[in-house]
């Protein structure tokens, strides 16, 4: 065998290399993609009910809004409707956002880049969500119950003693363990990324 052989051989080999290499590469980054899509798939499919049960209800409070006679039952009724339906619209666009990222394509700086804003959007949204559901707390049971019942419950002061401690201590232990999942799961997530870089 003389030095040309051996060369075309060695540079074969070192092709085929290079091949396999790329190969190996595009398949981890298609499980690792795979791997974090998956990992906003359960809480997109939670999100989804939630958003379809909050679609009904502002449905059902569109639906009886005249049954609303007074101002200030009105302007509850209206943020109540405008809470149940904007929320739910914004939280699925932004976990949308995070999996439709194509982390095949875009370097690694480009997706941590994206994925840490999208992040934040989106940890940034739960935070305001939470704020917002405390003034939920104070507008939707006198909306319901002058729908249902046609009692004003602004009225009625003892309701207000009895239900507005019981779903504040409700609202306060919910919302944490729905924020620190919505954390693990961001950062779990992040973590996957990192892992690119290694």
């Amino acid at each position: 065998m003389d030095l040309e052989e051996i060369q075309t051989i060695w540079s074969e080999m070192s092709d085929q290399l290079e091949q396999q290499k790329k190969l190996t590469n595009e398949l981890i980054m298609k499980m690792t993609k795979e791997k974090f899509r998956t990992k906003f798939d359960k809480i997109t499919f939670y999100e989804s009910i939630g958003a379809v049960i909050c679609f009904l209800m502002a449905i059902y409070f569109l639906v009886n809004m005249d049954k609303l006679d007074t101002w200030y039952l009105l302007a509850c009724g209206i943020f109540t409707v405008v809470f149940l339906i904007i929320l739910p619209v914004i939280t699925l666009g932004l976990l949308g956002k995070i999996k439709r990222m194509n982390i095949v394509k875009n370097s690694f700086k480009e997706t941590i880049v994206g994925y840490t804003k999208a992040k934040n959007q989106l940890l940034l949204m739960q935070r305001v969500g939470i704020y917002l559901s405390f003034v939920l707390m104070f507008t939707c049971l006198p909306v319901f119950s002058k729908i249902m019942n046609n009692k004003d419950l602004f009225l009625q002061s003892r309701i207000w003693l009895i239900y507005l401690p019981i779903m504040a201590i409700f609202l306060f232990f919910f919302t944490r363990w729905g924020y620190k999942c919505y954390k693990n799961i961001t950062n779990s997530a992040e973590n996957i990324l990192k892992e690119l870089e290694a």
